[in-house]
């Protein structure tokens, strides 16, 4: 077997990750683990650190395919430190976001990472909404949103002055940060507690190890290996795919889809001062266009939701037939293109010609015209989907089986579905999964060095 890419990072040098840096190992115990992560974004590394972190015994390894973290998901949002208004009360969901939102402020806080809590108005244009914007008011106080208020018209232009509306939530706690920042402050972490980082390894295969004193042998695309006695994926996109190679149901599936933003123009970016959001439409699977001020200053509008055409498909030019032709063969993926033809129909158009989101936009900021705007970056979203057509809602954990004997099958845990917001619960969502790693492998709690 070829030898493995080793990268350690040091505290303070986010950004480096050349080969002052890199070494190289061949079989022997540098790689060779307790546990690996899989998967370099920013909940396979919250979940790296936070297993280090409870048991500093641990020989911790993470593997991602790409040459750096955060290169998909992580690094390509919206930048919002979300304050768990949206999400169903009781759930998981509800309760990490809220949780999430704490610790991001506390962790951004503690180690320097440029942030601002710069607020959220969700926005009734129309009367129709207001019951909706209501309910969703009553959702947020359930959940805990901290300091939420409902607001009249004439009080929205004191928060948002170029913003017009009938009604609207407040939500003073939300916030914007780099998640590619925070993910790469994550990985420096993990490097720190002792953690080893594999980049430029795609997952080709789990096997069982037959020697070496390890469980489980890993091997990359380009026949290297890595050796484990337990394996815990967050692949992302590819985390489907990585749970079907251990055996897992085909559900849930990962959907890829793609946001597409528009740019405004840095001379009109003062007519947007926090994150401004509409009225979610409980018929539809996405919220709609949105303002979004990031970090460097500009402004984000959007985004819109197009099915990629690829599983990290950022424009209509990455496009694979064949994971197409896989995704359009699938039964649930059949039943919610059937019951939102309209909408898809909708937002292929504005993908196709910008300046038709230029209406809805003036919705909102009037003073918004064509040509302040223009197209800008991408992202690819990871839905996850049942078979029957519903998206999964909470985090999804599983394992292939319970029979200890199977070790492919039963060491290898997959995160199959860590929805939106996902950045902003990355700290609590790293913690449960130790939590259910640990409760699954007890002897993981008391590993000795």
């Amino acid at each position: 077997m070829k030898p493995v890419q080793m990268t350690t990072m040091k505290m303070g040098i986010l950004n480096s990750f050349t080969s002052s840096y890199t070494r190289f190992y061949s079989k022997d115990r540098k790689n060779s683990y307790d546990v690996l992560v899989v998967g370099g974004g920013i909940v396979g590394f919250a979940t790296a650190r936070a297993l280090l972190s409870r048991n500093k015994h641990l020989r911790v390894g993470l593997v991602e395919k790409e040459n750096r973290p955060s290169v998909h998901q992580s690094g390509h949002n919206s930048g919002v430190i979300h304050a768990g208004i949206y999400y169903k009360p009781g759930s998981m969901r509800a309760k990490m976001c809220i949780e999430g939102l704490y610790k991001t402020y506390e962790y951004c806080a503690k180690n320097s990472i440029p942030h601002k809590k710069c607020g959220k108005l969700i926005v009734a244009t129309e009367e129709f909404q207001i019951k909706s914007l209501n309910d969703l008011y009553e959702r947020g106080l359930e959940n805990g949103t901290p300091d939420i208020k409902l607001i009249n018209g004439s009080d929205i232009k004191t928060i948002e002055p170029y913003c017009n509306g009938v009604r609207a939530i407040h939500s003073p706690h939300t916030g914007i940060v780099d998640w590619g920042v925070v993910t790469q402050h994550y990985a420096t972490d993990f490097a720190n507690l002792g953690g080893q980082i594999i980049y430029n390894f795609k997952v080709k295969s789990f096997e069982e190890c037959k020697q070496h004193h390890r469980a489980l042998k890993i091997i990359s695309k380009k026949n290297q290996e890595v050796l484990a006695d337990y394996v815990i994926t967050c692949g992302g996109l590819q985390s489907d795919k990585l749970s079907l190679m251990t055996g897992c149901k085909a559900d849930p599936y990962i959907l890829p889809i793609r946001g597409e933003y528009l740019l405004l123009g840095k001379e009109k970016a003062h007519l947007v001062k926090g994150n401004i959001y509409p009225v979610p439409d409980p018929s539809l699977p996405f919220l709609g266009v949105h303002f979004t001020p990031r970090m460097d200053g500009s402004v984000f509008l959007g985004p819109n939701a197009v099915l990629a055409l690829k599983q990290e498909g950022y424009s209509w030019n990455d496009f694979s037939i064949s994971n197409t032709i896989r995704l359009l063969k699938i039964d649930g993926v059949q039943k919610l293109m059937a019951k939102h033809m309209k909408f898809g129909i909708n937002e292929t158009i504005k993908s196709l010609f910008p300046a038709k989101q230029l209406k809805e936009i003036q919705n909102y900021i009037p003073d918004i015209k064509k040509n302040d705007i223009k197209k800008g970056p991408t992202g690819v979203r990871a839905q996850p989907l049942w078979a029957d057509g519903t998206m999964a809602e909470d985090l999804v954990l599983d394992i292939a089986s319970n029979d200890p004997s199977d070790l492919v099958k039963h060491r290898i845990m997959h995160c199959r579905s860590a929805p939106s917001p996902s950045a902003t619960s990355s700290l609590p969502i790293g913690e449960v999964i130790v939590d259910k790693m640990f409760a699954n492998y007890p002897n993981l709690n008391s590993l000795p060095n």
